[in-house]
Protein backbone atom coordinates (compact mmCIF):
# COMPACT_ATOMS: atom_id res chain seq x y z
CA UNK A 1 0.00 0.00 0.00
CA UNK A 2 1.46 3.41 -1.05
CA UNK A 3 -0.03 6.31 1.63
CA UNK A 4 -1.04 10.14 -0.02
CA UNK A 5 0.63 12.33 1.91
CA UNK A 6 -0.98 13.86 4.95
CA UNK A 7 -3.86 16.49 4.18
CA UNK A 8 -5.12 18.62 7.06
CA UNK A 9 -8.28 17.30 5.75
CA UNK A 10 -7.55 14.02 7.39
CA UNK A 11 -8.36 16.10 10.78
CA UNK A 12 -12.04 16.79 10.20
CA UNK A 13 -13.72 13.73 12.71
CA UNK A 14 -16.09 12.30 11.09
CA UNK A 15 -17.60 10.00 14.26
CA UNK A 16 -16.25 8.27 17.23
CA UNK A 17 -15.86 5.11 18.22
CA UNK A 18 -16.95 4.63 21.96
CA UNK A 19 -14.35 3.80 24.33
CA UNK A 20 -13.77 0.42 26.14
CA UNK A 21 -14.70 -0.72 29.77
CA UNK A 22 -16.81 3.43 29.99
CA UNK A 23 -13.67 5.32 29.12
CA UNK A 24 -13.72 8.08 26.67
CA UNK A 25 -14.57 7.79 22.44
CA UNK A 26 -11.96 7.65 20.11
CA UNK A 27 -12.83 10.48 17.60
CA UNK A 28 -12.72 9.22 13.66
CA UNK A 29 -11.14 11.02 11.35
CA UNK A 30 -11.48 11.53 7.90
CA UNK A 31 -8.70 8.84 7.41
CA UNK A 32 -7.16 8.27 4.08
CA UNK A 33 -7.58 4.47 4.75
CA UNK A 34 -9.61 2.63 7.05
CA UNK A 35 -8.61 1.77 10.24
CA UNK A 36 -8.79 -2.18 9.06
CA UNK A 37 -6.33 -1.16 6.30
CA UNK A 38 -3.57 0.96 8.46
CA UNK A 39 -3.62 -1.95 10.65
CA UNK A 40 -2.62 -4.12 7.85
CA UNK A 41 0.16 -1.95 6.51
CA UNK A 42 1.59 -1.95 9.50
CA UNK A 43 2.37 -5.71 9.63
CA UNK A 44 3.36 -5.62 5.96
CA UNK A 45 5.90 -2.87 7.17
CA UNK A 46 4.27 0.06 4.96
CA UNK A 47 2.38 2.10 7.59
CA UNK A 48 -0.13 4.81 7.01
CA UNK A 49 -0.56 6.56 10.34
CA UNK A 50 0.86 5.33 14.02
CA UNK A 51 -1.40 2.53 15.22
CA UNK A 52 -2.95 3.39 18.69
CA UNK A 53 -5.41 0.57 19.75
CA UNK A 54 -8.49 2.04 18.63
CA UNK A 55 -8.28 0.33 14.94
CA UNK A 56 -9.46 -2.85 16.30
CA UNK A 57 -12.42 -4.99 16.96
CA UNK A 58 -11.74 -7.17 20.38
CA UNK A 59 -13.52 -10.95 18.87
CA UNK A 60 -13.71 -13.87 21.89
CA UNK A 61 -16.60 -16.10 20.21
CA UNK A 62 -18.82 -18.21 22.53
CA UNK A 63 -18.26 -20.54 20.52
CA UNK A 64 -15.07 -21.83 22.25
CA UNK A 65 -15.83 -22.95 25.79
CA UNK A 66 -12.59 -21.41 26.95
CA UNK A 67 -14.04 -17.94 26.37
CA UNK A 68 -16.82 -18.72 28.40
CA UNK A 69 -15.31 -20.42 31.42
CA UNK A 70 -12.63 -17.19 31.51
CA UNK A 71 -15.37 -14.89 31.56
CA UNK A 72 -14.17 -13.28 28.08
CA UNK A 73 -17.14 -13.86 25.28
CA UNK A 74 -16.71 -10.93 23.65
CA UNK A 75 -19.01 -11.39 20.26
CA UNK A 76 -22.96 -10.53 19.33
CA UNK A 77 -24.06 -12.79 21.37
CA UNK A 78 -26.26 -12.64 24.88
CA UNK A 79 -23.07 -14.48 26.92
CA UNK A 80 -21.13 -11.66 25.77
CA UNK A 81 -23.11 -9.57 28.15
CA UNK A 82 -23.36 -12.24 30.88
CA UNK A 83 -19.94 -13.17 32.45
CA UNK A 84 -20.28 -16.41 34.52
CA UNK A 85 -17.11 -18.53 34.39
CA UNK A 86 -17.65 -22.74 34.14
CA UNK A 87 -16.25 -24.98 32.60
CA UNK A 88 -12.90 -24.99 29.71
CA UNK A 89 -12.37 -26.69 26.83
CA UNK A 90 -10.68 -29.57 28.83
CA UNK A 91 -13.51 -29.43 31.65
CA UNK A 92 -11.70 -27.56 34.36
CA UNK A 93 -13.43 -25.55 36.06
CA UNK A 94 -12.58 -21.45 36.35
CA UNK A 95 -14.55 -19.39 38.99
CA UNK A 96 -15.46 -15.89 38.19
CA UNK A 97 -14.69 -13.27 40.33
CA UNK A 98 -16.75 -9.89 40.01
CA UNK A 99 -14.56 -7.90 41.52
CA UNK A 100 -11.32 -8.42 39.15
CA UNK A 101 -13.23 -8.86 36.31
CA UNK A 102 -11.99 -12.41 35.40
CA UNK A 103 -12.17 -16.13 36.21
CA UNK A 104 -9.19 -18.35 37.92
CA UNK A 105 -8.85 -22.08 38.34
CA UNK A 106 -8.63 -23.05 42.15
CA UNK A 107 -5.00 -24.95 43.10
CA UNK A 108 -5.24 -27.60 45.09
CA UNK A 109 -6.93 -30.20 42.11
CA UNK A 110 -4.68 -30.88 39.68
CA UNK A 111 -5.42 -33.15 36.83
CA UNK A 112 -1.63 -33.92 36.71
CA UNK A 113 0.96 -34.43 39.36
CA UNK A 114 3.56 -35.22 36.84
CA UNK A 115 3.65 -34.52 33.08
CA UNK A 116 4.22 -37.76 31.90
CA UNK A 117 0.35 -38.48 32.87
CA UNK A 118 -0.93 -36.78 30.34
CA UNK A 119 -1.55 -39.07 27.64
CA UNK A 120 -3.66 -41.14 30.23
CA UNK A 121 -5.67 -38.49 31.97
CA UNK A 122 -6.07 -35.53 29.63
CA UNK A 123 -9.11 -35.78 27.46
CA UNK A 124 -8.66 -33.76 24.49
CA UNK A 125 -12.13 -31.51 23.29
CA UNK A 126 -14.46 -32.42 20.32
CA UNK A 127 -13.70 -29.23 18.41
CA UNK A 128 -16.49 -30.45 15.69
CA UNK A 129 -18.72 -30.44 18.25
CA UNK A 130 -19.01 -26.84 19.24
CA UNK A 131 -21.77 -24.63 18.61
CA UNK A 132 -20.00 -22.97 15.45
CA UNK A 133 -22.54 -22.20 13.08
CA UNK A 134 -24.94 -20.90 15.86
CA UNK A 135 -22.23 -18.87 17.21
CA UNK A 136 -21.37 -17.53 13.46
CA UNK A 137 -25.46 -17.07 13.32
CA UNK A 138 -25.31 -14.66 16.41
CA UNK A 139 -22.47 -12.67 14.51
CA UNK A 140 -23.38 -11.66 11.24
CA UNK A 141 -22.92 -8.09 11.74
CA UNK A 142 -20.37 -8.08 14.76
CA UNK A 143 -17.17 -8.59 12.32
CA UNK A 144 -16.97 -5.87 9.90
CA UNK A 145 -14.75 -3.98 7.14
CA UNK A 146 -13.89 -1.20 8.39
CA UNK A 147 -11.99 -2.44 11.66
CA UNK A 148 -9.21 -4.51 12.14
CA UNK A 149 -10.57 -7.88 13.44
CA UNK A 150 -8.63 -9.35 16.34
CA UNK A 151 -9.47 -12.52 17.60
CA UNK A 152 -8.38 -13.60 21.50
CA UNK A 153 -7.29 -17.12 22.34
CA UNK A 154 -6.88 -17.90 25.85
CA UNK A 155 -4.72 -19.93 27.98
CA UNK A 156 -1.47 -20.87 25.60
CA UNK A 157 0.97 -23.43 26.44
CA UNK A 158 2.23 -22.34 29.56
CA UNK A 159 -0.57 -21.29 31.17
CA UNK A 160 -2.38 -24.62 30.06
CA UNK A 161 -0.52 -26.77 31.59
CA UNK A 162 -0.56 -24.43 34.82
CA UNK A 163 -4.16 -24.95 34.56
CA UNK A 164 -3.71 -28.92 34.28
CA UNK A 165 -1.19 -28.94 37.18
CA UNK A 166 -1.03 -25.92 39.13
CA UNK A 167 1.72 -23.46 38.88
CA UNK A 168 4.09 -24.53 40.97
CA UNK A 169 4.14 -27.80 39.76
CA UNK A 170 4.19 -26.79 35.98
CA UNK A 171 7.55 -24.83 36.34
CA UNK A 172 9.07 -27.71 38.18
CA UNK A 173 7.29 -29.66 35.24
CA UNK A 174 9.47 -27.37 32.58
CA UNK A 175 12.74 -27.88 34.34
CA UNK A 176 12.66 -31.54 35.82
CA UNK A 177 14.76 -33.60 32.98
CA UNK A 178 11.82 -36.36 34.24
CA UNK A 179 9.08 -34.96 32.78
CA UNK A 180 10.59 -32.31 29.73
CA UNK A 181 10.14 -34.58 26.90
CA UNK A 182 6.25 -35.11 28.23
CA UNK A 183 5.99 -31.27 28.33
CA UNK A 184 7.30 -30.77 24.82
CA UNK A 185 4.80 -33.85 23.57
CA UNK A 186 1.64 -32.23 25.04
CA UNK A 187 2.83 -29.04 23.58
CA UNK A 188 3.07 -30.43 20.32
CA UNK A 189 -0.38 -31.96 20.99
CA UNK A 190 -1.97 -28.81 22.20
CA UNK A 191 -0.17 -27.02 18.96
CA UNK A 192 -2.14 -29.48 16.66
CA UNK A 193 -5.30 -28.41 18.90
CA UNK A 194 -4.71 -24.53 18.88
CA UNK A 195 -4.31 -25.47 14.85
CA UNK A 196 -7.89 -27.44 14.45
CA UNK A 197 -9.52 -24.37 16.97
CA UNK A 198 -8.00 -21.91 14.34
CA UNK A 199 -9.23 -23.40 11.52
CA UNK A 200 -12.56 -23.34 12.74
CA UNK A 201 -12.43 -19.66 13.30
CA UNK A 202 -10.98 -18.66 10.45
CA UNK A 203 -14.03 -21.01 8.85
CA UNK A 204 -17.20 -19.68 10.61
CA UNK A 205 -15.89 -15.94 11.27
CA UNK A 206 -13.79 -15.06 7.68
CA UNK A 207 -12.99 -11.56 8.55
CA UNK A 208 -10.53 -12.20 11.44
CA UNK A 209 -7.64 -10.59 10.47
CA UNK A 210 -5.23 -12.01 13.02
CA UNK A 211 -5.40 -14.51 15.96
CA UNK A 212 -4.24 -12.79 19.08
CA UNK A 213 -3.13 -15.89 21.71
CA UNK A 214 -2.33 -15.08 25.22
CA UNK A 215 0.49 -16.90 27.50
CA UNK A 216 1.77 -14.99 29.97
CA UNK A 217 5.73 -15.57 30.78
CA UNK A 218 6.31 -13.31 33.96
CA UNK A 219 5.74 -11.38 37.29
CA UNK A 220 6.24 -8.12 38.33
CA UNK A 221 9.76 -8.17 38.61
CA UNK A 222 11.14 -11.04 35.76
CA UNK A 223 10.05 -13.67 34.26
CA UNK A 224 9.46 -17.05 35.12
CA UNK A 225 11.47 -19.08 33.43
CA UNK A 226 15.28 -18.52 31.40
CA UNK A 227 15.18 -17.04 27.99
CA UNK A 228 17.26 -20.72 27.03
CA UNK A 229 14.38 -23.10 28.61
CA UNK A 230 11.44 -21.37 26.69
CA UNK A 231 13.69 -21.90 23.25
CA UNK A 232 13.92 -25.52 24.15
CA UNK A 233 10.22 -26.10 25.37
CA UNK A 234 7.62 -23.79 24.16
CA UNK A 235 8.96 -21.75 20.99
CA UNK A 236 8.87 -24.85 18.84
CA UNK A 237 4.97 -25.51 19.38
CA UNK A 238 4.50 -22.09 19.18
CA UNK A 239 5.95 -21.55 16.04
CA UNK A 240 3.85 -24.15 14.21
CA UNK A 241 1.21 -22.43 14.82
CA UNK A 242 2.03 -19.36 13.93
CA UNK A 243 3.15 -21.06 10.59
CA UNK A 244 -0.36 -22.09 10.49
CA UNK A 245 -1.70 -18.79 10.84
CA UNK A 246 0.53 -17.40 8.12
CA UNK A 247 -0.08 -19.82 6.19
CA UNK A 248 -3.64 -18.93 5.90
CA UNK A 249 -3.19 -15.11 5.34
CA UNK A 250 -3.73 -13.88 8.88
CA UNK A 251 -1.47 -12.02 11.77
CA UNK A 252 -0.30 -13.54 14.92
CA UNK A 253 -0.16 -11.16 17.65
CA UNK A 254 1.28 -12.54 21.19
CA UNK A 255 -0.03 -11.25 24.67
CA UNK A 256 2.31 -12.25 26.93
CA UNK A 257 2.19 -10.15 30.97
CA UNK A 258 5.31 -9.66 33.18
CA UNK A 259 8.59 -8.28 33.19
CA UNK A 260 9.78 -10.22 30.36
CA UNK A 261 12.22 -8.07 28.08
CA UNK A 262 14.50 -10.99 27.91
CA UNK A 263 11.89 -12.87 26.02
CA UNK A 264 11.45 -10.65 23.42
CA UNK A 265 14.09 -12.62 21.07
CA UNK A 266 11.90 -15.73 21.87
CA UNK A 267 8.78 -13.79 20.77
CA UNK A 268 9.98 -13.59 17.11
CA UNK A 269 11.44 -16.70 17.36
CA UNK A 270 8.12 -18.16 17.72
CA UNK A 271 6.81 -15.93 14.87
CA UNK A 272 4.57 -13.79 16.29
CA UNK A 273 4.63 -10.39 14.48
CA UNK A 274 3.46 -8.14 17.48
CA UNK A 275 3.22 -7.21 21.27
CA UNK A 276 2.42 -5.17 23.72
CA UNK A 277 3.94 -5.23 26.63
CA UNK A 278 2.79 -4.55 30.04
CA UNK A 279 3.93 -0.92 31.67
CA UNK A 280 6.32 -2.74 33.88
CA UNK A 281 8.62 -3.58 31.06
CA UNK A 282 11.16 -0.19 29.52
CA UNK A 283 8.93 -0.31 25.77
CA UNK A 284 11.33 2.61 24.22
CA UNK A 285 14.46 0.01 25.47
CA UNK A 286 12.61 -2.97 24.10
CA UNK A 287 12.48 -0.97 20.55
CA UNK A 288 15.31 -0.25 20.37
CA UNK A 289 17.02 -3.60 20.85
CA UNK A 290 14.38 -5.58 18.83
CA UNK A 291 11.98 -3.05 17.07
CA UNK A 292 13.58 -4.72 13.95
CA UNK A 293 12.34 -8.51 14.95
CA UNK A 294 9.13 -7.97 16.30
CA UNK A 295 6.45 -4.59 16.14
CA UNK A 296 6.81 -3.51 19.61
CA UNK A 297 4.12 -1.56 21.57
CA UNK A 298 6.07 1.20 22.47
CA UNK A 299 4.75 3.95 25.45
CA UNK A 300 5.31 7.77 25.58
CA UNK A 301 7.46 8.54 29.05
CA UNK A 302 4.90 11.14 30.26
CA UNK A 303 3.07 9.03 31.95
CA UNK A 304 0.40 11.83 32.71
CA UNK A 305 -0.45 13.23 29.78
CA UNK A 306 -3.75 14.69 30.08
CA UNK A 307 -2.17 17.00 32.80
CA UNK A 308 -0.25 18.74 30.60
CA UNK A 309 -0.99 22.12 28.93
CA UNK A 310 -2.06 21.29 25.41
CA UNK A 311 1.83 22.35 23.66
CA UNK A 312 3.14 20.03 25.96
CA UNK A 313 1.57 17.21 24.86
CA UNK A 314 1.87 18.26 21.19
CA UNK A 315 5.60 17.95 21.59
CA UNK A 316 5.92 15.08 23.69
CA UNK A 317 3.77 14.02 20.91
CA UNK A 318 6.41 14.81 18.03
CA UNK A 319 9.10 14.00 19.83
CA UNK A 320 7.69 10.37 20.28
CA UNK A 321 6.48 10.24 16.72
CA UNK A 322 10.08 10.95 15.77
CA UNK A 323 12.11 8.32 17.75
CA UNK A 324 9.18 5.22 16.60
CA UNK A 325 7.65 6.03 13.92
CA UNK A 326 9.85 5.15 11.34
CA UNK A 327 8.82 3.56 8.30
CA UNK A 328 11.71 1.13 7.99
CA UNK A 329 11.02 0.22 12.10
CA UNK A 330 7.65 0.70 12.47
CA UNK A 331 5.67 -0.04 15.91
CA UNK A 332 2.29 0.66 17.59
CA UNK A 333 1.17 2.33 20.79
CA UNK A 334 1.66 0.85 24.08
CA UNK A 335 -0.46 -0.15 27.23
CA UNK A 336 0.52 2.36 29.49
CA UNK A 337 -1.25 5.27 27.47
CA UNK A 338 -3.17 3.47 25.11
CA UNK A 339 -6.00 4.27 22.48
CA UNK A 340 -8.42 4.55 25.13
CA UNK A 341 -6.90 7.32 27.43
CA UNK A 342 -4.90 9.86 24.89
CA UNK A 343 -5.75 13.43 25.73
CA UNK A 344 -6.75 14.87 21.87
CA UNK A 345 -4.01 16.93 21.65
CA UNK A 346 -1.51 14.49 21.88
CA UNK A 347 -3.59 12.06 19.88
CA UNK A 348 -4.50 14.54 16.90
CA UNK A 349 -0.61 15.92 16.81
CA UNK A 350 0.67 11.96 16.86
CA UNK A 351 -1.59 11.59 14.03
CA UNK A 352 -0.43 14.13 12.21
CA UNK A 353 3.06 13.36 12.71
CA UNK A 354 3.25 9.81 12.02
CA UNK A 355 1.53 10.32 9.00
CA UNK A 356 3.97 12.80 7.99
CA UNK A 357 6.92 10.47 9.16
CA UNK A 358 5.77 7.52 7.56
CA UNK A 359 4.80 9.10 3.99
CA UNK A 360 7.89 10.82 3.48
Amino acid sequence: MSAPKFDPKELEIKGEKPGFFGRPGTPLYNFPVTPKEAYIALYKKEPVWHITGFESQMFAPRANPDNVARAMVIDGSPAAAAPTGGNDMFGIYWEFVPQVGGSIVHPGQPILRDANEWEDKIVWPDVDSWDWAGNAKENESFLGDYYFNSCWMQNGWFERLISFMDFDKALMALIDEDQQDAVKALFDRLADLYIDIIDHHLHYFPKIDEMYMHDDWGAQKETFFSPALCNEMIVPSMRKVTDFIHSKGKFAQLHSCGQILKQVPNMAAAGWDAWVGQPMNDSQKIYELYGDKIIVGVSPKEENLETLPEEEQRAAARDYADKFCDPKKPSMLGILNGAFSLPDAFREELYIRSRENYTK
